[in-house]
């Protein structure tokens, strides 16, 4: 096979294989590199990479991030970091009794240890590229440098829960000129009413199955960057009371060794969509983007404050990822597995503490009644 492609690239100018390649994405460009020592060659033409990288995050076609991804090591290594999702199978048989409260009186020595100044994390490291497609059309794209009011000089942000606010509008805000929105000519069905859209489902059925997210997160003085990301939403439901909003979670689950005493982490993105009216009275035809968020929470629901997150996110970009997205999901429902188990083994305890003070309350109750009579 690799002798008959060398042959007949001895025949064909390069050119007009470059022009082939430049059209693949980037899995088929990457098979395309174990064919010849000649393909191999044409494929490692950073140019063909930052096209595939444009059309798969349009985000990367800033003059600011491709100046980024060119000094992380160009946009192939860009590809191939930020393409596989994250996969982390290590979750612990964590048991409720292990949990262990931080104080707040800590201080960052007793978070950080004994660690050099250049190992520090700092929310300045990081800068997120986020990019948003429904049915392969391109709808919205963002970067975010730093992390919001992080670096307020009262330190607020290191014991305060995590949370990035990528977009954030207003409950009242429906105006569908201003902002993020998909619409009808973005393939998405047109409904008469919320009525019928709560009994046959079919607006939310197509937008469970054709939005797809990607939030990359890079560190600049580590020079590395992975996508935190499922592509696909992993949850979602209508959102009540409304039911004209629609919520989709997607996320990734992190390794926390060493940082938090469950071991793990969930990066839990938040996409909250309003449906609404084009025109006035009109049909239902609208869904607005008014909520795009990012929190990490421990295997115990509880938010993960600022300091601790910073650590977390410096390790997953160099977590073991993987292009197999059932694997993504074998560790995801792991993940889902070991934290329903740890919510019963709680509400279990819970509930014996209870009767154990019913108990305990009855038998004091009694013992004061003997004496009185």
């Amino acid at each position: 096979m690799a002798a008959e492609a060398d042959s007949m690239s001895a025949s064909l100018s390069s050119d007009l294989f470059y022009d082939i390649l430049r059209r693949l994405d980037g899995l088929t460009l990457a098979s395309a590199a174990c064919v010849s020592s000649f393909f191999s060659s044409l494929t490692k033409e950073e140019k063909i990479w930052e096209e595939v990288c444009s059309s798969l995050w349009p985000s990367t076609n800033r003059e600011d991030i491709k100046q980024l991804i060119s000094s992380l090591g160009g946009f192939r290594k860009f590809y191939a970091d930020c393409f596989p999702l994250i996969v982390n199978n290590d979750v612990p048989d964590y048991q409720w009794k292990d949990y262990v409260e931080y104080s707040e009186e800590w201080t960052d020595a007793d978070y950080y240890g004994d660690v050099d100044e250049n190992d520090r994390v700092s929310p300045s490291d990081f800068v997120s590229v986020v990019d948003i497609r429904y049915k392969d059309k391109h709808i919205y794209s963002g970067v975010l440098s730093g992390i919001p009011n992080a670096n307020s000089s009262t330190g607020w942000f290191y014991d305060c829960p995590f949370r990035i606010d990528f977009l954030n509008h207003a409950a009242g805000d429906d105006n569908v000129e201003d902002g993020v929105t998909i619409s009808v000519s973005d393939g998405l069905p047109s409904i008469s009413s919320i009525e019928k859209e709560r009994k046959d489902g079919n607006l939310w059925r197509e937008l469970r199955g054709g939005i797809r997210l990607s939030w990359i997160v890079v560190n600049k003085k580590l020079k590395q960057a992975a996508n935190l990301a499922s592509w696909v939403p992993l949850y979602g439901h209508r959102h009540w009371p409304t039911e004209t909003d629609f919520v989709l979670r997607f996320g990734s689950v992190l390794s926390a060794k060493d940082i938090l005493p469950c071991q793990v982490a969930e990066c839990i993105l938040f996409m909250k969509l309003r449906l609404v009216s084009a025109e006035d009275d009109g049909p239902l035809t609208t869904l607005k983007l008014t909520e795009l968020s990012m929190q990490l929470e421990d295997m115990e629901g509880s938010c993960v404050n600022g300091r601790n997150s910073l650590l977390i996110l410096k390790e997953s970009l160099s977590c073991r990822r993987s292009k197999n997205y059932n694997e993504f999901l074998k560790s995801c429902h792991l993940y889902a597995k070991v934290q329903n188990e740890l919510k019963e083994e709680k509400m279990r305890n819970e509930s014996r503490l209870d009767r154990l003070c019913i108990v305990s309350g009855i038998l004091a109750f009694s013992i004061f009644w003997y004496y009185v009579i």
